[in-house]
């Protein structure tokens, strides 16, 4: 059985950082590629990044704009991002998400 489990996220002033983790069990991390996805209050999922099997990054350049960088650690079955510069138009529940699998999710307030 698929398993995501995020965390680091939590309340965070605007400038600040975060990185967030998702560990993986019940598949063969090492063969797939994986996502971020973010749903901020009253709005729907949007995508953050993805990375494939071997590190390559791609980003949302509307929501990332150079401030978030993607990665992962296979061999600890473990995929990261982490965000700078934070705005308050970051506030989200972030997921990492493979196929139909979704994790229960990280808050990330970003608020004075």
């Amino acid at each position: 059985e698929v398993e995501l489990v995020e965390s680091g996220g939590g309340l965070v002033q605007p400038g600040g950082s975060l990185t967030l983790s998702c560990l993986a069990s019940g598949f063969r991390f090492n063969d797939y590629a994986m996502r971020w996805v973010r749903q901020a209050p009253g709005k729907g999922l949007e995508s953050v990044s993805t990375i494939t099997w071997n590190g390559d990054p791609a980003y949302n350049p509307e929501l990332t704009k150079d401030r978030f960088t993607i990665s992962r650690d296979n061999a600890k079955k473990t995929l990261f991002l982490q965000m700078n510069d934070l705005k308050p138009e970051d506030t989200a529940i972030y997921y990492c998400n493979i196929g139909d699998a979704w994790g229960q999710g990280t808050q990330v307030t970003v608020s004075t």
